[in-house]
């Protein structure tokens, strides 16, 4: 169950197509993590259970890969500094989406908590150098949950 759930993941985050906006990849990329966790609650508590393996233990590692190459595009194109590494802003971007989606998924906030996402990662991209106005428009433009 675990590698089904990583499995999905992959496939939802091949989905979004890089853009000439890594900021908004990047957000995307977060968009379609909250969507497949919306979309499939059950397989998203097992994947993150401890007490299941996956077949493929690399397949978690996979998955953030799609994040941490965007990020990576990020500090290539100047919007993040030099000394941002890609690995840690791809982790602090997930961190943040699966705090958010895991008090909705699993209880006990409502859906709306999910809003505060796209503010917490315009607060983190522009902690690590992006401009705050362009910043906000990137986050707006890949900001995108199920309905």
């Amino acid at each position: 169950m675990r590698q089904e759930g990583f499995t999905r993941l992959a496939h939802r985050l091949a989905e979004v197509r890089p853009s000439a906006d890594p900021v908004r990849d990047l957000t995307a990329l977060v968009s379609a993590y909250l969507g497949n966790a919306l979309e499939h609650p059950d397989l998203y508590r097992v994947m993150f259970d401890a007490n299941f393996e996956p077949e493929d233990a690399k397949a978690a590692d996979d998955t953030l890969e799609y994040l941490v190459q965007a990020a990576e595009r990020g500090r290539r194109d100047g919007r993040y500094r030099e000394d941002v590494v890609a690995l840690e802003l791809a982790t602090q971007s997930w961190a943040i989406a699966h705090g958010v989606v895991s008090l909705v998924a699993n209880g006990p906030l409502p859906r709306g908590t999910l809003d505060h996402g796209a503010a917490l990662l315009t607060a983190l991209f522009v902690s690590v150098g992006d401009q705050p106005r362009r910043c906000h428009r990137s986050v707006r433009r890949g900001w995108r949950l199920p309905a």
